[in-house]
């Protein structure tokens, strides 16, 4: 009996940079939409009801799957658990940082956390110097706002460690074949884990419901959309490649924050995010050759 070929959609096609690309812009529309929201909802209920948002919408496009198959295993569950707690903390901590930091700035921040995974898991002599270099672009970054903004450093620190378990996670998730169905799951789990710090000055959006229809919207662009493609991409390459690759999404968000946000880089800025791109270029050279092996 001849086996039928497994329907090929146009992402198999892609390389994984365009994905990356494609991940960081559908990312970045959601957080330019954020930033001008916080003018109106405290960061804290626009990450919790973004997070909301993205699990109704990737629960929505799972529904036919739920309804073939909508049991899971206990270490799916567990799996799915993990990963949503930690996104929606991600978010919420990331929401918080960028109120007080320039989005650019916040993100190469924040991407400790992938460069810490990469060099984690490609144990070369290479990963000391790239480390060395990203540590430096980071105290370069922090250094500049570290007398007004300590609380956005704190809350940024916390997101990139997030953003690690984010990635260990998702790598995990990614191989139980659940498709968006987990990821849905599991960011409806971590809506309700984040309930007692997103319910928290939510006071405007019960009576504006056009403040969460836009927290809806970014859910979808920068949850639904975003890391869909990120659990697509898990599946294709190694975690230490996802982390290498995801040196994009730092020159991304400087990009998004000066065309849309009026946030232009200083000198300085552009030294520490550059900083931090070549730390990962070192793993991105050492990780390759090995992969191809």
């Amino acid at each position: 009996m001849n086996e039928v070929p497994a329907k090929r959609s146009p992402l198999d096609a892609a390389p994984p940079e365009a994905l990356f690309v494609l991940s960081g812009i559908s990312q970045y529309i959601g957080a330019v939409i954020a930033v001008r929201l916080f003018e109106q909802l405290a960061p804290g209920p626009s990450a919790w009801f973004r997070v909301i948002g993205a699990s109704l919408w990737l629960l929505a496009f799972s529904a036919g799957e739920l309804r073939r198959n909508g049991r899971f295993t206990r270490e799916q569950l567990r799996g799915a658990a993990l990963f949503g707690v930690s996104t929606a903390f991600m978010n919420y901590t990331f929401y918080l940082a960028i109120d007080r930091l320039d989005l650019g700035k916040g993100v190469a921040i924040e991407f400790i956390g992938p460069i810490t995974v990469a060099a984690l898991t490609t144990r070369t002599k290479r990963n000391a110097g790239a480390l060395a270099l990203a540590a430096l672009g980071v105290v370069v970054l922090s250094g500049i706002e570290i007398d007004n903004e300590p609380l956005g450093l704190l809350f940024i620190f916390l997101a990139a460690a997030c953003w690690a378990a984010y990635i260990v996670v998702g790598a995990r998730v990614a191989q139980y074949d659940r498709g968006v169905a987990g990821l849905g799951v599991g960011l409806a789990i971590g809506a309700v884990a984040l309930a007692p710090f997103g319910v928290w000055q939510s006071g405007p959006a019960w009576t504006t419901p056009s403040l969460i229809a836009l927290c809806f919207i970014v859910g979808f662009f920068s949850n639904a959309v975003a890391y869909g493609i990120d659990q697509f991409t898990l599946r294709r390459i190694p975690v230490r490649r996802f982390s290498v690759l995801l040196a994009l999404l730092p020159v991304t968000a400087t990009v998004f924050g000066f065309l849309f946000l009026d946030q232009t880089p200083s000198r300085t800025d552009l030294l520490g995010i550059a900083l931090v791109l070549a730390g990962v270029v070192m793993q991105q050279r050492d990780t390759l050759p090995r992969e191809s092996a």
